[in-house]
């Protein structure tokens, strides 16, 4: 059986696609690698952060379904996404930053003996930034070469997932019998699991919560959150797995950029398979990735009526000078 490797990205669902592309871009100089459609349904942006070059394990993505309402947080969630950065240094700089965009955040702590900074957005979706300082596991990605942040500072992937259940003893066994995965490590309430190589970019945190009411999904919070698999053979071994375990799956999806399988693990808990490649770089050119509407080859034709129903965002950065400070 081919393991899970890590995480592949995370995708959450935003009030505003300009504020969210400001936001990841000017703040947390995360490149945008490909503006597209969610392709189930057109007229919804789906836009994709990542490092230097799409690497996979390094995208959050987002979705601005028109008028959804503001979700609550809750339990049975995917609760938080983490970015990898290089130091513990790296967040000292980080907290400065924060500070700097008027970003709430909690400051420097620690958790499973690694510092990290948790910090919200404007639609208070949660985040965490996580050092890299002792990590070894799951190879990390490159930061954006001409993005706004130090590249000794930058966010190069993603960390550990934070996901909130209120029935624990289910979501362990799910894990460890039919996922593969392994625990690791327990403090209080919250129990770290891990995949693959291991390491923050091949983590979950499961924090066991039965008293917060049921979390409800709208903006602020994430739609489903993927793991990576090595090629489409890889991708067949869990789409035959899944359903041996009494699963109902979306069967084989191909979404261009990378080809899938989506479970739902959960109540309100969807995880998604997700190949390697091909990747972000086959229609764009790698200076300019993300700067137009990008479309898989089956809304090609649909083009002019998409450009139509999404409004234009300006997103050309290869003509700018961004300045690290």
């Amino acid at each position: 059986m081919n393991e899970l490797k890590g995480l592949h990205h995370v995708t959450a669902i935003t009030s505003s696609a300009e504020k969210n592309y400001e936001f990841f871009t000017y703040v947390l100089g995360m490149r945008l690698v490909k503006k597209t459609v969610n392709q189930d349904d057109i007229q919804t942006y789906h836009l994709f952060f990542a490092d230097d070059k799409g690497s996979a394990g390094t995208d959050m993505t987002f979705f601005d379904f028109p008028g959804i309402p503001k979700g609550s947080h809750g339990t049975n969630e995917i609760a938080k996404t983490s970015f990898r950065v290089p130091s513990d240094q790296a967040l000292d700089y980080w907290v400065n930053r924060l500070d700097r965009y008027d970003v709430k955040h909690k400051g420097i702590q620690e958790r499973f003996g690694k510092k990290v900074i948790p910090f919200v957005d404007f639609d208070d979706q949660s985040y965490e930034l996580v050092s890299d300082e002792h990590d070894h596991g799951v190879t990390t990605g490159t930061p954006w070469q001409k993005g706004p942040v130090p590249l000794e500072y930058a966010i190069t992937g993603l960390g550990p997932l934070h996901v909130r259940v209120d029935n624990f003893d289910y979501f362990k066994e799910m894990l460890e019998k039919v996922l593969l995965f392994k625990e690791i490590e327990e403090e209080g309430a919250l129990h770290l699991f891990e995949m693959g190589e291991g390491g923050n970019g091949a983590q979950v945190v499961v924090e066991y919560n039965p008293i917060l009411p049921q979390a409800r999904q709208g903006y602020g919070t994430v739609h489903h959150a993927a793991f990576r698999v090595e090629d489409r053979h890889a991708l067949d071994e869990w789409i035959d797995r899944m359903p041996r375990f009494g699963f109902r799956t979306s069967g084989y999806v191909n979404r261009h950029y990378f080809e899938s399988l989506y479970v739902n693990v959960a109540p309100q808990i969807l995880f998604e398979f997700a190949t390697d490649g091909p990747g972000f770089m086959g229609d764009e050119p790698y200076e300019t990735l993300g700067e137009k509407l990008s479309l898989p080859p089956l809304l090609e034709p649909k083009r002019e009526q998409i450009e139509q129903a999404v409004r234009p965002i300006d997103t050309v950065r290869s003509t700018k000078e961004f300045k690290k400070e």
